[in-house]
């Protein structure tokens, strides 16, 4: 597999110069309607990669209306509104809440000429907010001028990457890859032991604990059907008695097609072999796979609205503990935003990868949903300390794993490939989030009954830089063998 790379910005080559004026005739001498220009994509991408730059998000809600209108025009119409100032996540109605949702269907109903059903493509009453179909300048006028509305954006924009191809199948790979002999040694009862794992003393923490009755839920690609060991033979070897359950909110199916989700789900809880096969840091877990997403990136509004939803799925389920995502987007996506933090409700822990990218954003810090209080952000680190060649860093970031050699950037953790007979070596901070989210459950096997808190303080206490934070890495890498014997 080749190695993860999280490409973020770019100019794109796809120019509009597209214009779109309506009421160009004036009865009685007056403009019936204002002249609306569509924005080309050059024109919105230079507008969103200002507001990356400079504040670090893009604030669509306080964004002018005719960029704004732009994006969605060119993402097919789709605008996703998020209305009440905050979500309760009780699912009740209230009348204000109510009332306000009502306001913005006859704003859009009086300016789309449209019925109200005719509007609303989809509603999440539990999140509040509702994706409708807007033409318009003025309905986007209109609506910015309403109070209590708490996110407003494009769901569906999808060019702001350089190269659509790569922007369709990022971070997917599913061929195995060599693994160097001095980056794995065996243990019984005749698994693999990335070299990662010593650095960060997680052989020597399974004395303690190997995940045993946690069950740690991923939100990625899904897990390929070609592997048995995260499938029949999930049990294999020193695993046992732990269960595997895959499912789906991205289409009809679960099985893994990029390749992304299986790496991800091996790096967790692939099983203590006796195969010759890598093993993974929980190998007693329970695991919970979600394909909720086609590849790393929540660029579709296909993908964000199927994130949502297992964010929402998982964190109703009473067994999950930690939820793994190694995947992002480089703006704030509302109604994933929202979901992070009903999960959060729940008391999941939740790990989310810091970013990887390319040159093209050596500026560009911290990713969503990463970004985020509520989640745990990871990133790579190579074996001098300093970032993976290919990581993000800064203030948000909490925990890092070493996973890449110095000498050469393409050793970095060996995984189960996407075929049981082959192997796969992946890096980046996908790998890392993977890697701590098998981490988190050693640790809260220990005392089933803590909560996320206690179970993050010993993650924290373990630190390398604990009592400290580094403003690049946070607590830095975890000892694994302290924070389990806390």
């Amino acid at each position: 597999m080749k190695k993860i790379q999280f490409l973020i910005i770019g100019l794109v080559l796809i120019v509009s110069c597209t214009k779109e004026k309506v009421n160009e005739n004036i009865p009685n001498g007056e403009l019936v309607e204002e002249t609306q220009e569509l924005l080309s994509i050059e024109e919105v991408n230079s507008y969103i990669e200002k507001q990356l730059k400079e504040k670090g998000d893009v604030l669509w809600l306080k964004t002018p209306a005719n960029i704004l209108w732009s994006a969605v025009k060119h993402g097919g119409g789709y605008l996703n509104i998020g209305y009440g100032t905050q979500v309760n996540f009780s699912g009740q109605k209230s009348s204000e809440v109510e009332t306000i949702k009502e306001n913005i269907l006859s704003i859009l109903e009086a300016n789309e000429n449209k019925a109200k059903s005719a509007l609303v493509t989809e509603e999440q009453e539990v999140l509040q907010y509702i994706e409708v179909k807007v033409s318009s300048l003025k309905t986007i006028k209109e609506l910015q001028k309403m109070d209590k509305i708490r996110y407003m954006e494009p769901s569906s924009y999808t060019f702001f990457l350089k190269n659509e191809e790569i922007q369709k199948n990022f971070g997917c790979a599913r061929d195995g890859r060599p693994v160097n002999p001095n980056d794995y040694r065996v243990t019984n009862p005749g698994s693999w032991i990335p070299w990662t794992f010593d650095i960060h003393n997680i052989p020597q923490a399974w004395q303690y604990s190997t995940g045993a009755g946690i069950t740690v839920g991923i939100i990625d690609s899904g897990i390929s059907d070609s592997q048995k060991f995260l499938g029949s033979n999930f049990n294999d070897g020193f695993s046992t008695g732990r269960t595997v359950e895959k499912l789906g909110t991205f289409d009809s199916s679960v099985v893994d097609d990029c390749g992304h989700g299986t790496a991800m789900s091996a790096a967790i809880a692939g099983p203590r072999n006796d195969d010759a096969m890598p093993v993974g840091v929980a190998y007693n877990c329970n695991l919970v796979s979600y394909r909720g997403t086609g590849d790393v990136l929540l660029d579709s509004r296909k993908e964000r609205r199927s994130v949502s939803k297992a964010l929402m799925e998982l964190a109703d389920r009473s067994d999950v503990k930690v939820i793994s995502m190694s995947i992002g987007w480089v703006w704030t996506v509302g109604n994933i935003k929202d979901a992070v933090k009903y999960a959060h409700s729940k008391g999941k822990m939740i790990i989310a990868a810091g970013g990887t990218s390319t040159t093209f954003t050596n500026w560009y810090a911290v990713i969503f949903p990463a970004s985020m209080k509520e989640t745990v952000a990871v990133t790579g680190i190579r074996e001098n300390g300093k970032r993976c060649n290919i990581c993000h860093d800064g203030r948000k970031i909490d925990f890092t794993v070493m996973m890449q050699r110095d000498e050469d950037s393409d050793r970095t953790m060996p995984v189960l490939g996407y075929r049981s007979d082959v192997r796969n070596v992946v890096g980046g901070s996908s790998i890392a989030t993977a890697t701590t989210a098998g981490i988190a459950a050693l640790v809260w096997a220990t005392n089933p009954e803590m909560t996320r808190e206690q179970v993050l303080e010993k993650m924290q206490k373990a630190g390398e830089y604990y009592p400290n934070r580094s403003n690049r890495y946070g607590y830095g890498k975890i000892d694994v063998l302290k924070a389990v014997k806390q």
